[in-house]
């Protein structure tokens, strides 16, 4: 996988950068979810998507999965460059509050993250899910184990 190589040798900031530039490609769950990353600075990030019909749950709105997905890859983007070459991340836990339903007429929204603390071997972010005239769908917090790239030991 050519953007996973990529992530292994260049720093985490720059990686993303190309991403968006779209020098490098996209995960393919933001593929298959139709979300992109617009912003991207040290310690934080923003992902967009719309959500559309192909998103709903049974009951008619759109599934909390895809609310959680944009939110924690912000997050963890937003980790993500912090990070020098050679080191990655895994998520450790997150949690998330859906505070209003999302539907296809919701329009774009944006995913909004900003780490919290940067540590050696743990990095907190948080994110807010929110539409053009800043209405909160949900909010987030994360908690990321930094790892180096390599053989396991």
């Amino acid at each position: 996988m050519v953007g996973a190589n990529a992530a292994k040798s260049i720093s985490g900031i720059e990686y993303l950068r190309s991403m968006m530039r779209r020098e490098l490609p996209a995960p393919p769950i933001a593929e298959v979810l139709d979300f992109e990353i617009t912003e991207v600075e040290r310690g934080h990030t923003v992902f967009e998507v719309s959500p559309a019909e192909y998103h709903y749950n049974p009951i008619g709105v759109v599934h909390g999965g895809l609310a959680a997905t944009v939110l924690d890859s912000a997050m963890a983007s937003a980790v993500h460059t912090t990070l020098p070459a050679g080191t990655g991340y895994t998520t450790l836990e997150f949690k998330i509050n859906l505070v209003r339903p999302l539907t296809a007429g919701v329009g774009r929204l944006r995913a909004i993250a900003d780490v919290v603390h940067d540590g050696g071997r743990i990095a907190t972010a948080e994110a807010r899910l929110v539409d053009a005239g800043g209405v909160l769908y949900a909010h987030a917090t994360e908690t990321c184990l930094i790892v180096e790239h390599g053989p396991r030991k």
